[in-house]
Parts: C-alpha cells; structure tokens; sequence
C-alpha cells in the first residue's frame, strides 16, 4: 500500500537510495528539522537518522519492543541493503553499517499505526532545537560550539504494553542531560497514548560534542539564524 515515506527514497537493483534533496525534503516538511547538515549542498551531508528510523519500520514492520543504534552517518549517493531475513541493519555494498535494530514480540503491519507513529516521531525528534535541548544545556551552564555545533544521534528504544485501538499519540515526558568534560549525553523520553492511555514508551539518545561555557547572546544567535532557514523554506 502506498506510503507518504514512498516519497523519500528510491529502490533501484535491490538497494534502497535516498537523494540529498529527498533526505532534505524529509528533514523540512516531515520532521521540521532545519539542521544544515541535511541540506543537499552541505559538504557534510547526512541523510537523517529519524528517516532510517521510519524506513525500517516501513520495511519490517512494527515490533511490540525495538532499539536501534546509529553506527555511520549515511551520505550521499549511497546504496543501502535491507536484509531480507535475520539481524536488521542497513549497510551499503562495502559492509560498512549504518543501523543496527533489534526487536522482539509481535508485529503489526498496520499501514494507519506505521503513518501515524512515523510522522509524529519525526516531529517530535525535530522539535530537539530549540525547544527541549536549550533548556537543558542552559540549567547545566554549557553550549554547543556555535561554529561546528555537533549533535550526534546515537540510537533509540520503544516497547508496547500493548496494540493501540486507534492510531497513538506520542507525547514527549521528561528529558536528561549528563555532562563529562566536553561532552553532553541527552536522553529524551516519551510516551504513547491511546485514547488517553499510556500504552507504551520510548526514548532517544543524542550526544553533544565540543560543549562549552554558555553565552546567552550567542544562542540567541544561534536560535535566530535557525528561525531565519524555516522562515526562508519553500517545500519542492
């Protein structure tokens, strides 16, 4: 059945691509995430983890309980393998691993469950910058490197109590941050409901690297130019 993810990624010689500008039209119009690292003429362009996150869902289903772990980061013109069987991971055609996946108890193949949970992850992982990760660094007096801010996102868990009735709500609960020297681990957390009712929950890790003292006027810098890339998107 046809899928809003049809969109963002192309099957050729039984290898999945995703171009810089599909990468970049995910990252805007589904997740909301301008980091400059997804657009196409980006030196250092990656496609977005949370798109991978969706592809596998997409291709294997939804597991009562999954974790997934970011190895590499995926750039451009890169081939990747969906195995049929066994272990998940994709990888491209030189063995190099970029998600590894694990996951136990039921599937559900449910095509309004897969929508609805993919959208709101990747929109709720978007909203990250500003909204949830400056708080954080701000109540710990430290501050990403305005020059070469690096997020890194390292990998992320979910597990059902039990199937929704109705496509679920993601709702973020509580967010974390732990310092050592120069680096930042973050932990966001949050939780799925069906009809008010929690029925599952779920986290995401990110690190931060090159962490220094915090300067209000250079987030207020930082956050402006970041409201200047959403204001100045027009979608393909």
């Amino acid at each position: 059945m046809p899928s809003y993810l049809d969109a963002f990624y192309e099957r050729r010689d039984d290898l999945v691509h995703i171009t810089p500008q599909q990468a970049s039209d995910f990252a805007k119009s589904v997740a909301g995430d301008f980091n400059p690292l997804h657009d196409p003429d980006n030196r250092r362009f990656c496609v977005p983890g949370d798109l991978l996150f969706c592809l596998i869902l997409q291709h294997y289903g939804i597991s009562q309980q999954m974790q997934f772990r970011f190895t590499n980061m995926v750039g451009a013109n890169i081939g990747l393998i969906f195995p049929k069987r066994g272990q998940i991971y994709l990888s491209d055609n030189a063995g190099r691993i970029y998600l590894e996946a694990e996951r136990q108890g039921d599937v559900s193949q449910d095509n309004a469950f897969l929508d609805q949970l993919t959208r709101d992850y990747a929109a709720f992982s978007g909203q990250n910058f500003p909204h949830i990760l400056v708080p954080l660094l701000q109540a710990e007096n430290v501050m990403v490197n305005p020059q070469r801010p690096l997020v890194m996102y390292a990998g992320m868990a979910f597990e059902f109590s039990r199937w929704p009735t109705q496509p679920p709500q993601l709702q973020f609960s509580d967010a974390q941050l732990s310092i050592d020297g120069k680096r930042g681990d973050v932990r966001l957390k949050f939780d799925f409901l069906d009809q008010g009712q929690i029925i599952g929950r779920g986290e995401k890790q990110l690190i931060i690297s090159g962490l220094r003292p915090y300067e209000q006027a250079v987030v207020d810098d930082l956050i402006a130019q970041y409201d200047s890339w959403k204001a100045a998107y027009t979608p393909s």
